[in-house]
């Protein structure tokens, strides 16, 4: 089988996120890069899939040239090669995101045969946008199941779980198909120094597309509020008991 995986180089946060002045991007100057997490999760499960049932995986970006190291890191825990849509940097809109992706993907099939399976991130880390995997989808005329929390091909289909309230939908896809998946879909291996040596030595290929012009407006970005935290004084001593049943009472617990 032949599987495409799509991957963002996104910040790397493990704090406070700070946007810029304009709100349009999310502020880097101090921050590492890495891929999405839900795409780590993507590259391990292609690579799983291909050790499992044979033939290629390709993975696939659209961002500056410092993505490259988000690509050789991508091969060096198994993916064969590589493809860099190399662009200034400047954050493309997902229309044209997907455009450009969309290319690569037709020239592609045309020479190398269809993939059965095209495997996005359920959004990215930074822009969170969930459309481009949507929208290939769309264009390609091809069944798409989202946020999917466990994949398994098995006899020119895809099962495909996604995590609802007290338990699993479940989506049975013929291939091809397009799929975006979520953290948790698997465990990621981290690239090994042989691995990352055997990278080096795998083929990526870098074009430069032409940025479109834009056709969606991006207003602003916002950074959620996180969960505040209260502490309430139930009291001191004995005098204290009345008031902790009630609350274990409303809570369920008695």
């Amino acid at each position: 089988m032949r599987i495409l995986v799509a991957v963002k180089r996104v910040p790397m946060t493990g704090g406070r996120i700070v946007l810029t002045e304009d709100e349009q991007a999310i502020e880097t100057r101090h921050l590492g890069f890495t891929i999405s997490p839900h795409e780590e999760c993507g590259v391990e499960e292609a690579v799983r899939l291909i050790e499992a049932n044979g033939g290629e995986s390709v993975v696939l970006t659209l961002g500056p040239g410092e993505a490259e190291e988000q690509l050789r890191d991508a091969m060096a825990i198994g993916i064969d090669r590589a493809v860099h849509l190399v662009t200034d940097g400047e954050e493309w809109d997902p229309q044209a995101t997907a455009g450009a992706i969309l290319e690569v993907i037709r020239e592609d099939e045309a020479a190398n045969g269809r993939f059965d399976l095209l495997l996005f991130g359920n959004e990215s880390a930074d822009t969170g946008g969930y459309q481009v995997g949507i929208r290939i989808a769309h264009a390609l005329g091809r069944p798409i199941a989202t946020g999917l929390k466990a994949v398994t091909v098995d006899d020119g289909t895809v099962r495909c779980e996604q995590e609802v309230a007290g338990g699993r939908d479940v989506y049975v896809l013929p291939l091809p198909a397009v799929v975006t998946v979520k953290e948790g879909l698997n465990l990621p291996r981290y690239p090994s120094v042989p691995g990352r040596l055997r990278a080096q030595r795998k083929p990526l290929e870098s074009r430069s597309p032409v940025r479109p012009e834009p056709r969606l407006e991006r207003l602003r970005l916002v950074v959620p509020e996180g969960e505040g935290k209260q502490a309430e004084i139930l009291g001191e001593g004995a005098a204290a008991a009345p008031r902790v049943v009630e609350v274990l009472q409303q809570i369920g617990v008695v």
